[in-house]
């Protein structure tokens, strides 16, 4: 699997921003919590979840430090929105984070933070959520929604080519060339698009997406990322919004 265009559409995201931002919010598919809930740890841990992975993956080390400052900032948004949101003081960097980021940020210089999904996956809370927090771009702070725009693991190949196909053009139909109000419309009812469900049988991997529309709502989506070779056959794609990706 060449991940050579993946690892380049992510050190654009880091470059195109033109500044280093004052941290990053990552909303990760791999922490799923009963409520919204943010990471507070200045120097959080590692999190290895995953099972037979080669050895050497269960050694990685991401040291960015935390943002406690920013956690707080994410508790008073969403509360302030009538979102009900916890702390957790000792949540690590899951691989939804330090993948990513890795390569956005080797040095691992810039503040980290993640925000969990809430357990129910509601498209029209995540969203609220993203609303919510859509003042932290104006405060320096980049959202990422960390996930995967295909995940059906028992279909990853050929199998699955079809509907990875199906759905990412719905997908790529949806966010980047409807028009704001009708792209969150058919966002909201995303289980009804072509291919949905076998696709996403699980909808952990695309939720973080409904959280990243949401603080960037009316402005202009661009993707970032296709691959229609991914694991052999699946379509995948990954998108940024506004003019600055922030």
């Amino acid at each position: 699997m060449d991940l050579g265009p993946l690892e380049q559409s992510l050190r654009a995201i880091a470059r195109d921003l033109g500044s280093t931002p004052k941290a990053v919010l990552v909303v990760s598919g791999h922490w799923v919590a009963p409520t919204f809930t943010v990471q507070t740890h200045p120097h959080p841990p590692m999190v290895y979840d995953y099972y037979g992975f080669p050895e050497f993956t269960y050694h990685i080390r991401y040291p960015a430090p935390g943002s406690p400052e920013v956690a707080l900032r994410v508790v008073e948004l969403l509360s302030s929105a009538g979102i009900e949101v916890r702390e957790d003081p000792e949540r690590g960097f899951d691989h939804g984070t330090f993948a990513p980021l890795v390569v956005m940020y080797p040095d691992a210089d810039v503040p980290v933070l993640q925000l969990s999904l809430h357990r129910s996956y509601d498209p029209v809370l995540h969203l609220a959520a993203g609303r919510a927090l859509a003042p932290l771009r104006d405060e320096g702070v980049l959202i990422v929604g960390s996930g995967l725009s295909y995940h059906n693991l028992r279909a990853l190949g050929p199998a699955g080519g079809p509907a990875s196909r199906a759905f990412d053009r719905w997908l790529t139909e949806t966010v980047v060339e409807a028009a704001p109000e009708e792209r969150t419309r058919r966002l909201l009812r995303w289980d009804a698009a072509p291919s949905a469900r076998e696709a996403h049988p699980s909808e952990d991997h695309f939720i973080p997406l409904l959280v990243a529309v949401g603080a960037a709502e009316d402005e202009p989506a661009a993707i970032t990322y296709h691959e229609d070779g991914f694991a052999g056959a699946i379509s995948v794609s990954s998108f940024r919004f506004g003019s600055n990706p922030r």
